[in-house]
């Protein structure tokens, strides 16, 4: 049951995606008045992006599996999902009138796939709770009174507020708001960030223009990649992935994303090997391959021994010298662990999502700033990411609750007076 507002307290939240809108329902139902920002001229905009080929808002993997995909943000993130985790969230879009369902993969869907409907009623219900929407309001930091201030097509606007949580999002698909502007401004006020980088992303390999103007676009499935993580282990997964213009991208290059990019980072250079045939031992491949070709073409080889064909065999052609076609043995190892080179990672405005960002050090269990008490900070701009499956999404929400009952906790024990008057501080 929601307590009537206390107008003496007052929440700024500022960013309407999953995280914000968690904060803001927190708020509410301890009875604070809440006053939410949107730069763009609607809330949840990536929220809608995210479901248009059907909302992934979770995962059903057991919760030990499910935490450690977090990476070395596992033991933190582990702590928000204590308070909110995948059932509570289906439990939460239940109560909105939104029933999910399990996928083959695992994923958890909403029944009719759908994003908007999920969003429509849940902003209906802030709504009706009392939140006020502000939207075109772009933030951009603190007057010297300790305001906020905004910029708005009627002008500079300043906003007084008890205590602020932060929910702008990384440097992913900044046309949705999420352009990651926000890091010079708390930089500025001593706040540790670490720099966004791309994750969940395609990679540039480099491709002959030939190559790239016959097969962009084009999938390629199902393979297994190959890989080594950061520490050397080798790892491996079976899935589909998509020749792109420059290089390589889809969900499968996606899942190993993060240790290829760390890879790049360190060493300048990195190596995923695709098994083009996952189907085919490798003795059946190199028997194949040693049948005579007799007076068929290189490609109609392939085709009738292995029935390799389309872009798959355009690759092998792409990657490997005359001298290497012509040696079965090296052929036969290639189709099964063909090496494509990655030269860098696509740019952080062109990924699913975004790593970096504040520190999880530069603040408390609360997700309290320890530089501005009473700015929390919840979502994409913390610096922690996860793999697509509904884990990116799950984080959000947890952190966005989280951030929200810090806040209110902050409120409620009265720490507004004295040296730690949030509207100066902040």
């Amino acid at each position: 049951m929601n307590v009537p507002p206390d107008q003496d307290k007052r929440m700024a939240i500022i960013g309407g995606g999953p995280a914000g809108l968690m904060a803001a329902e927190v708020a509410c139902a301890a009875g604070i008045a809440v006053d939410l920002y949107e730069s763009k001229g609607s809330v949840g905009r990536k929220f809608l992006i995210a479901g248009k080929g059907g909302l992934n808002l979770t995962h059903s993997e057991p919760k030990p599996a499910f935490v450690q995909r977090y990476r070395e943000r596992m033991l933190e993130v582990a702590g928000w999902l204590r308070d909110f985790d995948a059932d509570d969230l289906r439990e939460w879009a239940l109560g909105l009138g939104v029933e999910t369902f399990v996928g083959s993969s695992g994923r958890v869907f909403p029944i009719d796939l759908k994003a908007a409907p999920l969003l429509r009623g849940w902003v209906r219900r802030l709504r009706e709770q009392g939140v006020r929407f502000h939207v075109q309001h772009r933030w951009s930091g603190w007057h010297d009174d300790g305001a906020l201030r905004f910029a708005t097509p009627g002008g500079d606007v300043h906003v007084h507020a008890d205590t602020v949580v932060l929910a702008l999002g990384g440097g992913s698909w900044p046309q949705l708001g999420s352009d990651g502007a926000w890091q010079s401004l708390l930089q500025a006020r001593g706040v540790d960030v670490r720099p966004l980088l791309s994750s969940n992303c395609g990679f540039d390999i480099g491709w002959s223009d030939y190559f790239a103007d016959e097969h962009a676009g084009a999938p390629l499935k199902p393979v297994v990649a190959h890989w080594r993580d950061v520490d050397g282990e080798a790892k491996f997964q079976q899935g589909e992935c998509v020749v792109s213009a420059t290089g390589i991208e889809g969900s499968l290059v996606y899942a190993m994303s993060a240790a290829l990019r760390d890879t790049l980072a360190r060493d300048g250079t990195a190596t995923m090997h695709l098994d083009l045939l996952p189907d085919h031992d490798p003795a059946r491949v190199r028997e194949a391959l040693a049948k005579p070709r007799g007076r068929r073409s290189f490609s109609e080889h392939l085709r009738r021994q292995l029935g390799l064909v389309g872009v798959k065999a355009a690759l092998v052609h792409e990657v490997l010298d005359k001298t290497q076609l012509d040696d079965a043995a090296v052929l036969a190892h290639a189709i099964k662990r063909l090496p494509l080179v990655l030269k860098r990672a696509r740019p952080v405005a062109e990924a699913i999502s975004s790593a970096g960002g504040v520190r999880l050090e530069a603040m408390n269990t609360a997700l309290m700033l320890s530089a501005l008490p009473g700015v929390f900070c919840a979502g994409e701009m913390l610096d922690w990411e996860a793999p697509t499956g509904g884990y990116l999404l799950t984080a959000c929400f947890a952190s966005g609750r989280r951030a929200g009952m810090g806040a209110v906790g902050w409120l409620e024990s009265d720490h507004r007076g004295g040296d730690h008057e949030p509207s100066a501080d902040v």
